[in-house]
């Protein structure tokens, strides 16, 4: 059963709900909303952006709103869709602290496993959200984005748990790092240099550099992994020429992006396209 929320004022939409909402998915589409989707006692089985993914038993999985969306197969799953004018991760960020983390990462598709205790904890939650969506007075909406913000509370915390950022020092570099996934997310398609990014932020890019060594990464490697998962979007969900992806993306020379490409992906994006061309 789906049980919905939409204020007309706003445009705001809400739907908490099981697999039946994501039947509209059997064939691969641009989300163009926000996604939870929770397993319980059997896992579900899914494809974003052209990858396919297994999402454990007792998991959230978290979806951004720009992803290319497959839904394959899953039982007794809990769904929530929300779209920017119900709940906009970035003008929320500073209470919630999830953008850069749990949406637009460098972890695409981050899980989250839930042990005994956490279950017991969502499913209360879930069943707030259920009552709320049922009570029609004025002031639904401010309790069922509350509702929202604990979830993605409580989910973020998951994660940087899960990913062992408890330490003070760690989780300064990856309160850099979430921040500067943010700005790569707004700027990747004009701005490619790490001293943009690294103005916006206040640091040098040498600060950059070594505070992201500390997590197994670069800034550098950031921005051509965005530049590439566009492309790679791009090529598999449109028609559009590789001139024009590379327009798109920034580069006004499409034998730029050819190279950059083929650097993160072993194939060109003529080679890609063909690839999966034959795979559908």
């Amino acid at each position: 059963m789906t049980h919905s929320f939409s204020e007309f004022s706003t445009n705001a939409l809400l739907k908490v709900g099981d697999e039946s909402l994501l039947a509209p998915y059997k064939s691969s589409k641009r989300l163009d909303i926000y996604v939870f989707i929770r397993t319980s006692i059997t896992k579900a089985e899914v494809v974003v952006d052209s990858v396919p993914i297994s999402i454990p038993t007792n998991s959230i999985l978290a979806l951004t709103a720009v992803q290319y969306f497959q839904f394959l197969k899953g039982e007794n799953l809990k769904v929530y869709f929300f779209n920017r004018e119900f709940y906009c991760i970035k003008d929320h960020d500073q209470e919630v602290g999830c953008a850069g983390l749990l949406f637009f990462g460098n972890v695409q598709n981050p899980i989250i496993y839930l042990d005994d205790k956490e279950q017991s904890k969502f499913n209360v939650l879930h069943e707030v959200f259920v009552d709320e969506l049922e009570t029609k007075d004025t002031i639904q909406a401010e309790m069922l984005r509350m509702l929202m913000a604990r979830f993605i509370i409580k989910s973020t915390r998951l994660l940087k748990a899960k990913e062992e950022l408890s330490d003070t020092t760690k989780n300064s570099k990856t309160e850099l790092l979430r921040a500067f996934n943010v700005l790569v997310e707004e700027h990747f398609r004009t701005e490619h240099s790490v001293q943009f990014y690294a103005n916006a932020l206040f640091k040098s890019p040498k600060t950059l550099s070594n505070s992201f060594a500390k997590l197994n990464t670069s800034p550098l490697k950031i921005i051509h992994e965005r530049i590439v998962l566009e492309a790679k979007r791009l090529l598999i969900y449109t028609e559009k020429t590789l001139k024009e992806i590379a327009y798109e993306v920034g580069f006004e020379d499409a034998s730029h992006l050819s190279r950059l490409f083929k650097k993160y992906t072993a194939v060109t994006p003529s080679d890609f396209k063909k690839q999966h061309k034959l795979a559908s």
